[in-house]
């Protein structure tokens, strides 16, 4: 069913070309079918791309997704034009009066700092206290989760000797979880991160259920028990390419990037990346639209 996005919106006009319905705003409403208003706070530095990786996701669904991009007023990103932040996204002040059905916060190359040496932190805070009152679902991603697991209930962050970087093998902890319905027993997911929250310490949390995890990876998804909030270390939504570019970028810069694990055939970086993620990647987000957005919403 189609995303319903800023009329001009560049990532809309990619994924249109890929088969996903996309309307402009006006264009469709509720009376056209199941529509949900989901809101996405975007903190990472290429912005496009990332518009176009989560309309993908959310365009594969039989859902109508009503979807109103954000950015942090309080630092305003280097990597996009700011005529494209004006044009297409609002700030929390614009929209914190509205309710939405779910709420998407993306992950932001910030790990290495302390969380509230992030210069937007008291800004994310306040989205994420209001995320308690005007938001059906939180969906948190990578760094998100940690900075939502920190701020809610002190859980520390740790910094990894090496990137967790690549596709990893993980398994299902509660096989009656709606998020996995559809799922075989064994999946992949992309991690990309420099740090991780550990069992140990979630485990200490009465109101946090662990959901998957990798063997190698450690923790994928943990919620809260009512559901409310989402906790996905990995990035189910990453493009085929997206691991590439980010190894390609890194070795550009002169650091000292491992190749991505259990990626490239052969770890032959020349060769093309192996996707064995997306259907699962799809079926993640469709579960959390169907079961956690849009049967609240409808069914009670």
């Amino acid at each position: 069913m189609p995303v319903v996005v800023p009329a001009d919106l560049s990532s809309g006009k990619v994924v249109k070309s890929e088969g996903i319905p996309v309307f402009s705003y006006g264009e469709i409403s509720e009376k056209d079918g199941p529509f949900v208003k989901i809101g996405i706070l975007n903190l990472m530095p290429n912005k496009e791309e990332t518009e176009a990786q989560f309309l993908r996701v959310l365009g594969n669904t039989p859902i109508i997704c009503h979807v109103t991009f954000l950015y942090t007023k309080t630092r305003i990103p280097q990597h996009t034009p700011f005529e494209h932040l004006k044009k297409f996204y609002k700030t929390f002040d614009e929209v914190k009066g509205e309710f939405f059905d779910g709420f998407i916060i993306t992950g932001a190359p910030v790990e290495h700092l302390p969380f509230e040496e992030v210069d937007y932190w008291e800004e994310l805070t306040q989205i994420m206290d209001w995320c308690e009152t005007n938001v059906g679902t939180t969906y948190y991603v990578c760094w998100a989760p940690q900075a939502a697991l920190y701020h809610r209930y002190g859980v520390q962050k740790y910094m990894l000797k090496k990137k967790m970087f690549g596709v990893f093998k993980h398994t299902i902890k509660n096989k009656n979880e709606y998020l996995f319905k559809g799922f075989d027993d064994v999946f992949y997911a992309p991690h990309s991160r420099h740090t991780e929250i550990r069992k140990e310490d979630l485990l200490k949390i009465p109101e946090i259920e662990i959901l998957s995890e990798s063997d190698e990876a450690g923790i994928y998804i943990a919620a809260t028990k009512d559901r409310r909030h989402i906790f996905v270390t990995g990035h189910p939504e990453y493009d085929p390419l997206t691991l590439k570019r980010e190894y390609e970028r890194d070795k550009a810069r002169g650091m000292d990037i491992d190749i991505p694990k259990n990626y490239f055939p052969n770890d032959d970086p020349k060769l093309e990346p192996i996707v064995n993620w997306r259907c699962h990647g799809h079926l993640l987000f469709a579960n959390w639209l169907n079961y956690y957005v849009y049967q609240k919403k409808f069914v009670k």
